[in-house]
Order: structure tokens, then sequence, then C-alpha cells
């Protein structure tokens, strides 16, 4: 069936809709546990952008998973298939011109990898939000991992499933160490020089 399928040329292009909104288009990938500040910290540095009057859209674990990805489990083949489909929204984001913000455990950096490979290098933006597992264990913002330790859940990044953490991120915050507010700051002094668009 594939050979059937033939992309229609559209006349208004990714450049176009940049140019329009005078500014590039990205994805911004927040990785890291469960309660690690991912959501928290994108919803911040979204916030700014807004100030900006840049065009954005955040994807987050909870509103993919409620939708598109609601069939999927959290089997390790569901969670690349998971991270898959997500990098595929996003790349459709990015070419809709916009700054695309995804908050997601994302525990494989074999499926980090695909991500990227999806959008291509350029158009990717890892931010490794690297908060211990006893902190977030601490926070258990959703109740997470006492439902976890009392074997309520099973496949739980930090407890009964690795997370294999970045290697060489882009931007790497250190949640115990540094304020919402200090992350956000780096992120966006990061990000900044990505956003000007010019058509030179």
């Amino acid at each position: 069936m594939k050979e059937n399928i033939i992309a229609h040329n559209y006349q208004v292009s990714k450049t176009d809709r940049q140019e329009n909104n005078n500014h590039t288009s990205f994805l911004i990938w927040f990785t890291g546990l469960s309660g690690s500040g991912k959501s928290t910290i994108a919803n911040v540095v979204e916030q700014e952008l807004y100030k900006l009057g840049v065009k954005t859209y955040t994807l987050d674990g909870d509103n993919i998973r409620k939708g598109i990805n609601s069939d999927l489990t959290f089997t390790p083949e569901d969670r690349t298939e998971n991270i898959r489909r997500i990098a595929e929204i996003g790349n459709l984001m990015v070419d809709a011109g916009l700054v695309t913000l995804a908050a997601f455990v994302s525990p494989y950096k074999k499926d980090r990898e695909n991500i990227k490979n999806i959008v291509k290098d350029v158009n990717f933006v890892e931010v490794y939000i690297n908060t211990s597992v006893e902190e977030c264990e601490r926070r258990d913002v959703k109740g997470l991992y006492k439902k976890a330790r009392a074997g309520e859940i099973k496949n739980m990044t930090g407890i009964s499933a690795p997370y294999e953490a970045p290697e060489n991120p882009d931007i790497e915050i250190k949640t115990e160490e540094k304020t919402v507010e200090e992350a956000v700051h780096d992120i966006m002094n990061f990000i900044k020089p990505k956003l000007k668009y010019s058509d030179e």
C-alpha cells in the first residue's frame, strides 16, 4: 500500500510560515523522571516565549496519553511507539512554524535519538531535567511513586524500569540546585539565538 502514497506538493512552505511568524520553528524536548519538573519548567518557558510573540504549542505526557496515544501501555515497546508518535506530531508542528515544547519521561536513549532523526538535529533541542529519583519520590506530585512501591504500578521509570540519562544534552538543569526561574533563564538564553529568522 505504501507505494500508493504520493506526497502532495503544497505551495505554502515551512519557510513561508517561519517568515510570516518572524521566527524559526523547532522542537524543545524535556526529558527526565516523573516528578522531575519537566512540565512545570516547560510551562514557564512557553509563557516567556509567548511574551516575545513566539507561536508555540506544548505536548505533554498526560494530554497525549488521554488522546492520540490512549491505546498504549507502559511496556518498553509501547513507550517506544508513544515517543515515535509524539516525535511525528512534533515534526508536523515544527513544519507548521511553531516552537513546540514536549515534556516526556522518554527513558530510552534510542528513542530520543529517533526523535532527532525524525525532526532533524538542527530542529531539536534536548533539555535534561536532572532530578534524583529520591527527590522525585519525595515530591511525588501525582502519587505515582507511592503506587509503584505498593506494586500497583508496573514499569515505573526509576523504580521498576530504567531511565537512561542523556550523555550530551543541549541543556542540563539540576532542579535540586536551581529554582524554576533560574532554569527558565538558562533555557531561554540557549534558545533565543535559535529563534532569529533570516531570509538572507
